[in-house]
């Protein structure tokens, strides 16, 4: 009999499993235990991110060398966190240490440009279609410069997001990011919803929500703020669900609604830009946005973002309408190993390996739900993939809402306990693949898939 989230039996089996995978967790980490005592007299909530408190306890690391990393404990771990998708290159990749440690002794910062900035910028200018770049040091100064330009550009003050849909913690995007039921309001017209505090109302009310993967109730918004939106900023394929690809004409629909009314359409591809393809989702399913954000793993492990577009757009930030700066703006040591991670480490073979890789984990990973008969399938493209705990494909952010998470943090128990490591609140995030994975690697993940599999039909 097939198990099913809403089962009453299923819900106790999995509270029980993860009462006693967190008991193995935390026998793991006693140095990890005693830092985070020691960091919460230091470090506001003992972590250098909100993101990095998870349950039972935050994994402090020591080190990491090739596809793996090292907790404080010494225990080792498979890494398919990757530092929530910057780490393509793995850890301490020869090339990457090699242009940092060759330009750390030439000086680490002037405030000027030096010439990987330029090569970096032409290779991005290849890869995407898109001829002019700035640089930044973040995804969220990326997406938060793709906001302000397409509102120097069009004279427009509105934008429209996804509901569900994160792009950093600047103001007019942290609207409707992870909020639930009843304040995002009825499906049809989703509520601009603050998500945190410290965000003006009046700034929220600039950001408008529609639901992915409906072109119908973007071009509705469009009508009824028909002059007032001065463009779109969506991933192509969302990632903070789990991963949700478009369906068929999806983002063709969208690129000519927008084009449509005189806005902007810009692709966050902060997540999915390097890792999807070597030209992201923009080049491979063919639609031209007008801005295109990337950040993560073009840095090769160091702070980096950039924004790329057209010359029309672009020409606003250099003609000065548009003032994109930043004293750390192509950083040096930034510079150095993003162009040795374009050119040395994300070459052809890596994604041909990664087509490989993934294979082997959905694959496995699928031979055990069908095995075991859990409510569960595998999305995944390019590096990224993740096992989504629900039998049907989700197309938007209320489908997933309705997923029951214990199946997902069960999940990241039983792969943390068994040697690889993913990113905590594993309902929302994927894995990923680097270019020092190799097969063994897949295994593992899958082997760790399998027993939890086991592990919730067998009760």
């Amino acid at each position: 009999m097939a198990l099913t989230a809403d089962d009453q039996t299923t819900q106790t089996c999995l509270d029980e499993l993860i009462t006693e995978q967190e008991r193995r967790f935390l026998q793991r980490q006693p140095a990890s235990a005693r830092m985070v005592e020691r960091a919460r007299r230091s470090l506001a909530g003992g972590v250098t991110s909100n993101w990095q408190i998870a349950r039972p306890q935050t994994v402090w690391i020591s080190h990491g060398a090739g596809s793996k990393i090292y907790d404080l404990d010494g225990k080792e771990y498979v890494d398919f966190h990757g530092g929530y998708g910057a780490m393509a290159v793995g850890h301490a990749h020869p090339a990457v240490v090699e242009a940092v440690s060759t330009r750390i002794g030439k000086g680490s910062h002037f405030a000027q440009p030096t010439e990987d900035a330029t090569l970096v910028a032409e290779e991005l200018a290849r890869r995407f279609g898109l001829p002019l770049w700035r640089f930044c040091n973040s995804g969220t100064e990326a997406t938060m410069d793709a906001v302000h330009l397409m509102r120097a550009a069009t004279g427009r003050t509105k934008i429209v997001k996804v509901e569900g849909a994160y792009h950093g913690h600047h103001d007019s995007v942290m609207v409707s990011v992870a909020d639930g039921y009843p304040e995002i309001g009825p499906a049809e017209r989703p509520e601009s919803v603050a998500s945190g505090s410290g965000l003006p109302d009046e700034i929220i009310d600039l950001t408008l929500v529609v639901p992915f993967n409906d072109a119908a109730a973007l071009e509705r918004t469009f009508d009824e703020h028909h002059g007032t939106i001065a463009g779109v900023i969506m991933e192509p394929v969302m990632m903070n669900a789990g991963i949700i690809p478009p369906q068929p004409d999806y983002l063709a629909k969208v690129e000519r609604i927008v084009h449509n009314n005189g806005a902007l359409l810009a692709f966050d591809e902060v997540k999915t830009g390097l890792t999807v393809a070597p030209g992201g989702v923009t080049v491979s399913m063919g639609v031209s946005p007008d801005i295109v954000t990337l950040a993560k793993s073009l840095g090769g492990g160091l702070p980096c973002g950039a924004i790329g577009g057209t010359a029309e757009i672009m020409g606003c930030i250099a003609d000065g309408r548009y003032e994109q700066v930043g004293t750390f703006n192509g950083n040096p040591l930034t510079m150095a190993s993003a162009l040795a991670t374009l050119t040395e480490v994300l070459t052809e073979d890596v994604y041909r390996r990664w087509d490989d890789l993934r294979s082997l984990m959905v694959e496995g990973c699928e031979g055990a739900i069908d095995q075991c008969d859990i409510p569960a399938h595998v999305v995944a493209i390019g590096a990224k993939g993740c096992v989504t705990f629900s039998p049907t494909p989700v197309t938007n952010y209320r489908e997933f809402l309705e997923i029951d998470d214990r199946f997902s943090h069960c999940h990241w128990l039983f792969q943390h306990n068994g040697g690889v490591f993913l990113p905590p609140w594993g309902k929302a995030e994927q894995w990923l693949l680097s270019a020092q994975h190799d097969d063994d690697d897949a295994g593992r993940f899958v082997s760790n898939f399998t027993e939890f599999a086991k592990a919730v039909s067998d009760r």
